[in-house]
């Protein structure tokens, strides 16, 4: 089973997934390109930003469509492929420039503006006291706004910040205030400006499609990615070179067939190993179903280690198996203790349980109100006359007592049902018959779980 840390990890990229894909109902024109650097060199570029989930990195991969309405394919890579710092570096530069080329400049006049403001506020206002919290409120909006806009005008900032500080020494100067703090701009790292990533050709594409599919870890993943190079192969074949399309149409050809070739021994080998586990638990043979479990990691090994997830799920099953079995185990060690209770109580009880089901064609006609003739239901009363007391009278092994009670209880349906006809048959009394047809049935009901549970008792115990 799946832990909850597991199931709560894997909401959160399903929602991350769908953030990402999402971003695509905006205008393709307003959209923020985003590079990430392989450790080996190459590069993906990313529609939108990247979103890092533990050792997942993901994000909207352009497969196909116009600049203008892109089709959008979510892909997860690991973590550990990325160069980080080179990312990092190129994502400042490009949230930078992005920033400045659609609201840097008007954010910024905001800023003038309302700095001026507070100036201008500070210069009105009586209350030096409440000028100078005024100023210093100001200060710390000023200081704080570079680093939450990817230092955007950050010189200009502390430009403004320089005449803020002569105003707020001004008046602490005014409100006779000796002490002053020193307090530093904590500058936003520098940007270093690099050149922004753009939708990619369709070969680049293409590329980027067969480099992530070797990085993908799930096979389905990789499948998925490999035929959206078909399609799109299908889309653009006819502007690339005649020999690159067919080289990397083969190549996708030749990968599906692989992966599915693989899922195939996989299939087969979990088909096989969990049979062998299946029967063994079956016959509580523990040991056996603990070979099987070993052997899952060496199957795996034979076979390229290709199915990590596969080789999870099927270890998971076997493990089950063999929990099945050690149950089995205990609850067949204990059948073998008690057997011998379980035999004498039957031999104690089987001549009264023989003679319930001799009366069952007699109970049979009372519940259907078609007899017995008289004669057989006065044999029948006598025959069945203090039978469960009888019973009650029985020494019982605890772990029967449910068994015997059931008993018991069919013995007395089976007494009431009798004298009830009797009853009927004397009086000619519809109503009393049915109830003698209730108690038959209630005997006869009884009387097969009896029967049941006590050739339960009698056999091994079984998987379910």
């Amino acid at each position: 089973m799946r832990s909850p840390h597991m199931m709560t990890k894997r909401v959160v990229v399903a929602a991350v997934m769908a953030l990402v894909v999402s971003s695509a109902a905006g205008a393709a024109q307003d959209v923020l390109w985003l590079r990430l650097f392989l450790t080996d060199g190459a590069s993906l570029v990313s529609y939108g930003e990247y979103a890092r989930v533990d050792d997942r990195v993901i994000f909207s991969m352009v497969v196909g469509g116009t600049a203008d309405q892109p089709r959008l394919h979510p892909v997860t890579v690991p973590a550990r492929a990325i160069d980080w710092p080179r990312t990092e570096r190129h994502a400042a530069s490009a949230r930078y420039q992005r920033y400045a080329q659609t609201r840097g400049e008007g954010d910024f006049l905001r800023l003038n503006n309302d700095v001026a403001a507070v100036l201008n506020e500070v210069l009105l206002t009586r209350d030096r006291a409440r000028a100078l919290a005024i100023a210093e409120q100001a200060r710390a909006t000023l200081v704080d706004w570079p680093r939450e806009h990817y230092g955007y005008r950050q010189k200009d900032v502390q430009e403004i910040v320089a005449v803020v500080d002569e105003a707020i020494s001004g008046l602490r100067a005014a409100a006779g205030v000796t002490s002053f703090d020193v307090t530093l701009v904590a500058l936003a790292p520098p940007v270093e400006l690099e050149r922004l990533a753009a939708m990619p050709s369709p070969r680049d594409q293409l590329d980027q499609l067969f480099r992530v599919a070797e990085l993908t870890e799930r096979a389905a993943d990789r499948v998925a990615l490999l035929e959206s190079a078909l399609a799109l192969l299908s889309e653009v074949g006819a502007s690339l070179p005649a020999v690159d399309a067919v080289a990397l149409r083969r190549r996708a050809d030749s990968q599906i067939r692989e992966e599915r070739a693989i899922d195939a021994r996989y299939d087969q080998l979990a088909q096989r190993l969990v049979t062998q586990a299946t029967q063994a638990a079956a016959r509580a043979r523990v040991g056996d179903v603990e070979r099987v479990l070993a052997r899952i990691p060496r199957e795996d090994a034979r076979l390229g280690r290709r199915r990590p997830e596969m080789v999870l799920a099927l270890h998971a099953s076997v493990q089950g198996q063999l929990d099945a079995a050690r149950h089995l185990r205990l609850l067949r060690d204990q059948w073998t203790l008690r057997r011998s209770l379980y035999f004498e109580y039957q031999r104690s009880v089987g001549s009264q349980l023989l003679q319930l089901v001799k009366s069952e064609p007699l109970l049979e006609a009372i519940r259907r109100l078609d007899g017995p003739a008289p004669d057989a239901l006065v044999s029948l009363r006598a025959r069945l006359a203090g039978g469960a007391e009888r019973l009650e009278r029985v020494r019982t092994p605890a772990d029967l007592q449910v068994v015997h009670d059931l008993l018991i209880g069919a013995w007395r349906f089976a007494e009431n049902a009798v004298s009830a006809r009797y009853r009927a048959v004397q009086a000619a009394d519809v109503t009393t018959a049915w109830e003698a047809s209730s108690s038959a049935a209630g005997a006869l009901l009884l009387l097969a779980r009896v029967q049941q549970e006590i050739r339960t008792l009698l056999e091994p115990p079984r998987l379910p």
